[in-house]
């Protein structure tokens, strides 16, 4: 039966921890994921890729830093925009390369998203998110003064500049790729939750800065180009419970009430599975099935045979 599938890949799908930031590098990781995506296709899906790119804009912040006395630096939302970019032409490449491979010549495209936020969230309020490049407290603070920022100690590791992560409130085009995608155009579309935007008394739109949790938007995208699964891919094969102890449990196929159970427990942190089983009972209670899961079983979780799936 074919679906509709959005895949929200993680970060580690581009770079690796500790991995040398070269383009060589995150080319190759992303041919390995396009090559998993790939036989998602064959197998008669319906296909929209989103991404993280927390790496990619932390690379490009520091550029901009070591930069500013030659190049004006550029603000947080147009070097999302040149991350989406990036980023969009390594996958849309590689993963045209890997359908040819297979036989298959789907159309491929990717897209610059903006995504809605709203200026008064609360988050605005009270900025959490860690961006960009370590500094020591005495440098922080003259930068926060110099520039505006917000700075914090971020686990012991030093200062960094923090930035609102509100929720996202709509997918500008998600119209245009539920278009595509019901014409079989496989969609790469708002990386790194989006490039957020916020609307004017006017109604035009206006880029802030700030960083938008991937897999929220993941959810919102899903929900508005009317898909019916909702894969988020991480580094683990499944969520657990008791996580790290002697008891931890493997989650197979669950119910949104177990889901909702554990959840109230609080077994997933909010730094980590956290945000990603939130998208995904958000989903599920609208009706569609979540799989959370490894890249290396997508294919398998899309026909239900792995990961942890979530069903109302």
């Amino acid at each position: 039966m074919t679906e509709k599938v959005v895949i929200a890949l993680g970060g580690n799908a581009i770079l690796q921890p500790k991995q040398e930031a070269t383009y060589e590098n995150q080319r190759e990781n992303v041919r390995i994921s396009t090559e998993i995506i790939a036989k998602i296709v064959k197998n008669g899906h319906e296909v929209i890729v989103t991404h993280g790119n927390g790496p990619q804009v932390g690379n490009i912040l520091r550029q901009n830093e070591e930069a500013k006395d030659v190049v004006p630096a550029l603000p947080l939302d147009v070097c999302s925009a040149e991350s989406q970019g990036f980023i969009g032409y390594m996958m849309e490449q590689t993963l045209k390369n890997e359908l040819n491979k297979l036989g298959l010549n789907n159309q491929v495209v990717s897209m610059l998203t903006q995504t809605e936020v709203d200026r008064h969230d609360p988050a605005f309020e009270d900025p959490s998110k860690p961006i960009g490049v370590f500094y020591s407290e005495e440098e922080a603070k003259q930068l926060a003064e110099e520039k505006g920022w917000d700075v914090k100690e971020d686990a012991g590791r030093g200062w960094r500049r923090v930035v609102a992560s509100p929720n996202p409130k709509s997918i500008l085009s998600s119209d245009t790729i539920k278009l595509l995608t019901d014409n079989k155009v496989i969609v790469i579309a708002s990386g790194g939750g989006g490039i957020p935007v916020v609307r004017e008394k006017d109604g035009s739109l206006t880029g802030i800065e700030a960083v938008i949790d991937k897999d929220r938007s993941a959810f919102r995208l899903a929900e508005e180009a009317k898909a019916d699964v909702l894969m988020i891919l991480t580094d683990v094969d499944n969520v657990f419970v008791n996580y790290g102890k002697p008891d931890q449990k493997a989650l197979g196929t669950i119910t949104l009430e177990e889901a909702k159970g554990y959840a109230d427990e609080g077994q997933f942190s909010a730094g980590s599975m956290g945000p990603k089983v939130e998208a995904a009972m958000k989903f599920a209670e609208m009706g569609g099935r979540a799989i959370i899961c490894s890249l290396g079983q997508a294919d398998l979780a899309v026909e239900g045979k792995a990961g942890t799936q979530i069903k109302k």
